[in-house]
Formats: C-alpha cells, structure tokens, sequence
C-alpha cells in the first residue's frame, strides 16, 4: 500500500468517525429537545441545571451538524478523490479552527467584560424570578446547594428580588445553612457566587482544558495538513 492510499484511507476512517460522532449528537439534541424530561430523569437533577442555564439541545444539534457535514466533505472527498470537496473540506476545518483561536483570546482578554455582560443579563432573571417559577427556582437551589454558592455574584443579586420582597431573607444557601438568613449573616459567611465558583472550577481543571484543546487544535491541523496533501497529490495522478 502506497503512503497515497494509506493516507487516503486512514482519511476516510477518521472523518468517518467524526460523521458517526456528529450523527450521535445530533440524534441527543434533537431527543433533548423533543423529550427533554426523560434526559432529566436518565442524568439526574443536575443536568436540570444545565439544560436552564445553556439550551444543551440547540448547542448538541448545532455542533452535530457541523460535524456531520465535515465528515460528510472529509469522507466523500477522499474517496471520490474530489480536489472540490477536499478544498471545502479544509476551507470549512479552518474557519472552525480561526473562531475557536478567536473565541480562545476574547475569553482570555475579556473575562471581565464577558463577567459584566453576565451580569447584565442573569441578574435580572434572577430577581424577577427567582421564588416565582418553581422550576427555576428548583434548578437555581439545586445548582447553589451542590456548588456552594450564592446567586451568581453574592447574597446582593437577591436585593429587591421578588423572593426577597416576598420572604424578608436570602435564600439559606446564602449563608451556608439551613433556616432564615438575613443581610448581616449573609455579609458575615460571604458565601461566593456561582460564577466566581464555576471559574475557579475552571482555573482549577485549566490544564486538562487546555490539553483537551490543545488536542483538538492539533487533530484540526492534522486534518487540514492531510487534506491539502491529498488535494496536492491529486493534480500528479
């Protein structure tokens, strides 16, 4: 076997992969979307949690598709030995490559503003319905019981708060314990807000992180150098 066809195939196999890996996605976000209690019950309160916070089918459904059609244009190409589809192919690898560097430096660079703009648009929710709608306020008591926080900066985000208006305290997980928690035992436990918690989780696991995109980041460039390899080779057959 010549290193043209064991390119070729190991091409094929391993947008094959990704095609059987987006199709997998794709059928869970579109479960999740259709029967999102049963996903409930199958994994449990917290991802109750998730699904409120991040629309986990949208983003399930959009990342299978995209895979899909990578794999589809990596699979077809290669077999086809179609200099069009793997030109798309690579076209489309490195514009997904392009955002995530992009996503990447705005994350680092702008934590504070992406903070604030957090801020902005969760507070709010959160004093308006925070104590009104029992099923988010169910999935905000499970999330601040099972991560230890409070609202998503501190005890202050339940200032003026429908829940605060209607009960004269902050919810118990804002001083740590069980029973009626006032301004002064909030201030004094100071218990963190849950996006402080989630980016320590984050700093915490930052290696693993970034291992995991530095891989993927290195899978992307591989698919791409192979790609282009191919497309090249073409022109000499």
């Amino acid at each position: 076997m010549g290193c043209f066809t064991f390119i070729k195939v190991m091409m094929i196999l391993f947008n094959l992969a990704i095609f059987l890996s987006g199709g997998t996605l794709l059928g869970v976000g579109i479960w999740v979307k259709v029967d999102g209690q049963s996903f409930v019950n199958i994994f449990g309160a917290l991802s109750s949690s998730v699904l409120q916070i991040v629309n986990v089918s949208y983003v399930l459904i959009v990342i299978g598709a995209i895979l899909l059609i990578i794999g589809f244009l990596g699979c077809c190409g290669a077999q086809k030995e179609s200099k069009c589809l793997l030109m798309v192919f690579f076209s489309v690898v490195l514009i997904i490559f392009i955002a995530e560097v992009a996503v990447a430096v705005v994350a680092l660079v702008y934590t504070t503003l992406a903070e604030s703009l957090l801020t902005a648009v969760v507070t709010p929710v959160l004093k308006e319905q925070y104590g009104k709608d029992p099923t988010f306020t169910q999935i905000w008591n499970t999330t601040m019981t099972q991560v230890h926080c409070c609202g998503l900066n501190n005890y202050t985000d339940f200032n003026n708060s429908f829940y605060y208006e209607k009960n004269g305290f902050y919810p118990p997980q804002c001083c740590g314990s069980p029973g009626s928690c006032n301004a002064t035992l909030a201030a004094q436990r100071n218990v963190t807000g849950c996006f402080d918690q989630i980016l320590e989780e984050i700093r915490t696991n930052a290696g693993v992180a970034g291992g995991v995109a530095a891989g993927i980041g290195a899978l992307e460039i591989a698919a791409m150098a192979v790609s282009m390899y191919l497309y090249c080779r073409l022109d000499e057959k």
